[in-house]
């Protein structure tokens, strides 16, 4: 693939991508009292996350399409007469949404499945503020088009724990409860993951593996539409097996 075919599939896809997310946020907040009432905690949850991860996306994405329309991915327009790097800018603010995002996942398994937190649960935030600590470090080089390594690498192991450690309960969880929804969320958080492990360990070696953050995103897009259709669209609570209360 040519590097002018490559850069407008990308802006294509981060258009629609962007429209889609944004679409499902209106949706879910729309329709929040279609939501049956022992559902609304895990609803809402399922709302912040992709609030957040809307915001931050279309900070990522939304500069990359800004800075492509700039002269390239390494434009570094003036604001308030500093140079700022759009595409830097947009990495970081997607860094810290989806490192939110993962916080709310976890915390929508815990009302979903009536769960208290222990220590394994705990160890997970911890990750996710070790990583918003780290990333808060110089090292990272923000302004880089491509993650320095191997800081790109540091920064991504807690959130790597975070949301593999969501997607082990969840499915443990889910399968237990026979609770299809929250199965098929697990399994799109491994797919996300699996797609995003390469990029963060080789795409400096090799650009065109930064390709598979469309599928991805994609992951992600379905997470939010199985979350949808299993929540806000489902049955009434009555008609469903669902986990018993924790003691």
């Amino acid at each position: 693939m040519s590097e002018s075919m490559r850069m407008w599939v990308e802006i294509s896809f981060n258009v629609i991508y962007l429209i889609v997310v944004w679409w499902l946020v209106a949706l879910m907040a729309l329709r929040m009292d279609a939501v049956a009432p022992d559902d609304r905690p895990t609803a809402k949850r399922i709302l912040w996350a992709f609030a957040l991860l809307a915001l931050g996306d279309t900070g990522h994405v939304g500069f990359r399409v800004l800075a492509y329309a700039l002269g390239g991915l390494e434009a570094t327009p003036l604001v308030l007469g500093m140079p700022v790097s759009l595409v830097g800018l947009g990495a970081l603010a997607t860094a810290v949404t989806v490192t939110f995002f993962y916080v709310l996942v976890l915390d929508a398994w815990r009302v979903r499945f009536h769960k208290h937190y222990g220590w394994f649960e705990y160890l997970l935030l911890a990750a996710a503020v070790a990583r918003l600590v780290v990333m808060a470090l110089p090292q990272n080089a923000w302004a880089s088009v491509v993650p320095p390594q191997p800081w790109s690498t540091i920064r991504n192991l807690p959130l790597m724990l975070l949301g593999l450690g969501a997607a082990a309960l969840i499915l443990r969880d889910a399968r237990a409860a026979h609770d299809r929804t929250f199965f098929w969320i697990g399994v799109m958080i491994l797919v996300s993951y699996a797609c995003y492990a390469p990029v963060i360990f080789f795409v400096q070696q090799n650009p065109m593996i930064g390709m598979l953050m469309i599928p991805k995103t994609m992951a992600y897009v379905a997470i939010a539409v199985i979350a949808y259709r299993g929540i806000w669209r489902a049955a009434p609570t009555s008609q469903r097996r669902r986990p018993a209360m924790a003691v």
